[in-house]
Order: structure tokens, then C-alpha cells, then sequence
């Protein structure tokens, strides 16, 4: 997932302002107890950002991949 895709899913999923929060405000513990928006600055894999996201907020996992996007080839 490249960081493109990555806030196009967080919009699909979430929409554009609620999405935005979320990326800076909710800490995700799976990737280093830091946001989302600072997981990727730090060089987080997207996908790796993504799926802590949605762990997070108790996304379904048929609506992890965003609208038009591909299922990874490995999960």
C-alpha cells in the first residue's frame, strides 16, 4: 500500500474530516504507541499504519481495503 492509497482507504472508510482526526489523534499501540499521521512520518509501512487503524476502530476486514483497491497478495 502506498501512502497515497493509505488516505484514500482512511477516506472510504472513514470520510474526510472524521478521517483526518482519527490519523492524528488516535494512538495506535501496535505501531509504536503514536499516531497514525506520526507512524507514517516515521516510516511506518502504510499498509503496516492501515491495518493498526482498523484494528483500532473495529473495521470489518472485507472493508479494510478501500474502494477500487486491490487485496494484498500477502496478508
Amino acid at each position: 500500500m502506498r501512502v497515497s492509497e493509505f488516505w484514500t482507504a482512511v477516506a472510504d472508510e472513514f470520510g474526510e474530516p472524521y478521517g483526518q482526526v482519527l490519523v492524528n489523534d488516535q494512538v495506535l499501540g501496535s505501531v509504536g504507541s503514536v499516531t497514525a499521521a506520526q507512524a507514517l512520518s516515521r516510516g511506518v509501512p502504510a499498509r503496516q499504519v492501515w491495518t493498526a487503524l482498523c484494528d483500532a476502530m473495529d473495521v470489518p476486514s472485507e472493508r479494510r481495503y478501500g474502494v477500487g483497491q486491490r487485496e494484498p497478495k500477502n496478508q
